[in-house]
């Protein structure tokens, strides 16, 4: 789901927590912007620096600047609430 949002997920096509990521925001009708940083060596950058050198995907920013790497279900859903709130 693309469309101007405050939160952006980094991920690939092949990682399953990134898939459940996606799933999760668009159970809870949230925007966000994809990027899959396979596909960008710019995004690849943003999140290499973000993870000190790593690729560690997804890398979820918030709208208020809070960065979420490789968060749980839980993790997410709590984050996605805070956001609502």
């Amino acid at each position: 789901m693309t469309k101007k949002s405050s939160i952006t997920v980094y991920g690939t096509s092949w990682c399953g927590s990134c898939i459940q990521s996606q799933m999760i925001l668009e159970e809870k009708n949230i925007f966000y912007n994809y990027i899959n940083i396979d596909e960008s060596p710019e995004a690849a950058l943003v999140v290499t620096k973000i993870n000190g050198g790593m690729r560690s995907v997804p890398t979820i920013v918030m709208p208020d600047g809070k960065v979420l790497v490789e968060p749980t279900r839980i993790e997410l859903l709590n984050a996605l609430s805070a956001f609502s709130s």
